[in-house]
C-alpha cells in the first residue's frame, strides 16, 4: 500500500492522526488492488476512534461534577482559614481594648453555625469548633485530617489537575472527532471507488460478451 498508510502523526497525548487516502487506487495498490482489506482496517481504525471517544466522554463529565466539589470545598477550606486567622486577630484586639479598660463588641466572632447532610434530604444543624485541623473525603471510604494551610495546597492542586486535565479530555475529544471524520471519509471514499471499479468491470464483460 501507499506511504500515506504509514505516515501517522499522534497529537500530545499519544491518539493516532488517521491519514487521508487522497489516492484510492495508489492506496490499494492499483486497479486490481484488494479493496476489502482496506475497508475493514477503516472500519477497524473508526471502532477505535469511536471507543476512544465515548471512553473519553464518560471521563469528561467524571471531571465535570469533580471539579466543582472541589472548588466548593476549597472555598470553604479558605474561609475558615480567614476566619480563623480574622479572629485571632480579634483576639489581640480585645487583649489591647481589655488593657485599655475598653470593650468592643464587634471584636468578638460569633460562633459558626451550619447545616450539614445526614442522608439525601435530611440536614443537621452543628456547630463548628475553633480548630486548625479539617477532615476531606480522598474516596473509595477514606478520610483523613489535615491542617488547614495543608488541606488548602492539596485541594489547590488537585484542582488545578483535574482543570488541566478537563482541558486536555476536552483538547483530545476534539481531535478525536477529526480523526473519526477522517475515517469516515476514507471509508466511503473506498466503498464508492469500490462500486465503481465493479460497475465498470461489468460494463467491459457485456460489451466484450457482445462482441
Amino acid at each position: 500500500m501507499a506511504s500515506t498508510e504509514e505516515i501517522q502523526e499522534n497529537n500530545p497525548r499519544g491518539i493516532p492522526k488517521a491519514p487521508f487516502i487522497s489516492d484510492v487506487e495508489g492506496y490499494i495498490g492499483g486497479p486490481d488492488g484488494e479493496v476489502e482489506s482496506a475497508l475493514k482496517k477503516a472500519q477497524d481504525a473508526l471502532a477505535k476512534y469511536r471507543y476512544m471517544d465515548a471512553n473519553l466522554t464518560q471521563r469528561r463529565r467524571g471531571l465535570e461534577e469533580k471539579i466543582p466539589d472541589i472548588r466548593k470545598t476549597l472555598n470553604m477550606v479558605e474561609y475558615l482559614n480567614e476566619r480563623r486567622v480574622s479572629k485571632h486577630k480579634t483576639d489581640g484586639l480585645e487583649e489591647d481594648l481589655e488593657e485599655l479598660g475598653l470593650e468592643d463588641d464587634e471584636a468578638s466572632e460569633k460562633p459558626l453555625v451550619t447545616t450539614f447532610e445526614l442522608n439525601e434530604t435530611l440536614f443537621a444543624e452543628a456547630e463548628l469548633e475553633d480548630t486548625d485541623v479539617v477532615y476531606l473525603w480522598l474516596g473509595a471510604n477514606v478520610m483523613l485530617s489535615y491542617k488547614i494551610p495543608e488541606a488548602i495546597e492539596l485541594l489547590a492542586t488537585k484542582l488545578k489537575n483535574a482543570e488541566a486535565s478537563l482541558q486536555g479530555l476536552q483538547d483530545d475529544l476534539e481531535f478525536l472527532r477529526e480523526q473519526i471524520t477522517v475515517m469516515e471519509v476514507n471509508t466511503a471514499r473506498l466503498y464508492n471507488w469500490d462500486v465503481v471499479r465493479r460497475r465498470e468491470r461489468r460494463s467491459k464483460e457485456a460489451a466484450a460478451s457482445t462482441e
